[in-house]
């Protein structure tokens, strides 16, 4: 009972901050199911859903807390502009969507946000670092091993596993648009800038929100301190890291949705089993 008890205080700690991690490692998934493609699988739509709405619960005070700090940043003058530059937007997007085949500005806006937000999913690889300050903390050996660990990998895996499933629906909207061939430098550029994001998250402790609130702060960093040898190095290995684990959860999350699909065309559900699988998520 004492064992149970610390295991529950133990993880009890790390819900919040993993909650908030989690909810902003979603956020570019389901933007992607709005700008590149609409999942077949509703587990997957509605799960995402529901992951957000649970995870973005416990986190509603840090969230008040961060869009008081936003607001505080940008100052009403800011948002008064914002404002009408919204409306206005949306004034010619009404103009522009009449155009078959152009993408709205709306559009371009979620696509923006996408990839702002993009390096919060496989940032939570990184989180690791308070697993070894918590095993450090004279936690038990069976509280780590048996909990903790457990906790983390769950978290780790579904956090990663948005980054992965968000870039293959880009690369998927790639090649519905005729681009294909340019599908493994997007993923490559888009790995890159993850490593970039983290490496700022992690250890400039910037955020996504940044990009609007502190704009001058961020680029003379990225200016003037990424190009040390010590941050490249470490974007080195990011990019790296994320590059091999993205194949290697690609690979498995195409298995899974190339065998869910074979059995439904099996069962048919499928239609004519003559016809090619379509391996979609």
């Amino acid at each position: 009972m004492a064992l149970i008890i610390e295991a529950l205080q133990a993880m009890g700690y790390n819900v919040r901050w993993m909650s908030w991690n989690l909810f902003l490692a979603l956020v570019p998934l389901a933007l992607s199911f709005w700008l590149f493609r609409k999942p077949r699988s509703r587990w997957l739509m509605w799960g995402t859903g529901f992951l957000l709405g649970a995870t973005f619960l416990p986190s509603t005070r840090l969230f008040l807390a961060h869009l008081k700090h936003i607001l505080q940043d940008l100052g009403k003058t800011y948002i008064l502009g914002a404002i009408a530059i919204t409306v206005a937007l949306m004034a010619v997007d009404i103009w522009v969507i009449r155009q078959r085949g152009v993408r709205s500005l709306r559009w371009w806006a979620g696509f923006f946000a996408f990839i702002a937000f993009l390096p919060n999913a496989p940032y939570v690889l990184t989180d690791i670092i308070h697993l070894i300050q918590q095993s450090q903390q004279g936690q038990s050996v069976w509280v780590v091993t048996l909990a903790l660990i457990p906790q983390y990998l769950v978290f780790m895996i579904a956090g990663f596993e948005a980054y992965v499933l968000s870039v293959m629906s880009l690369g998927y909207y790639l090649t519905q648009q005729g681009w294909g061939k340019f599908v493994l430098l997007a993923e490559l550029t888009i790995h890159a800038l993850s490593a970039i994001g983290i490496y700022l998250g992690r250890f400039i402790r910037f955020n996504s929100w940044d990009l609007l609130t502190n704009p001058d702060a961020l680029v003379n960093t990225v200016m003037n301190d990424l190009i040390g040898k010590r941050p490249v190095v470490v974007m080195a290995a990011t990019f790296v890291v994320i590059a091999v684990f993205y194949w290697l959860m690609k690979q498995v999350s195409l298995g899974i949705s190339h065998r869910f699909y074979s059995q439904s065309e099996f069962a048919g559900e499928s239609g004519n089993s003559s016809e090619p699988i379509d391996v979609r998520f």
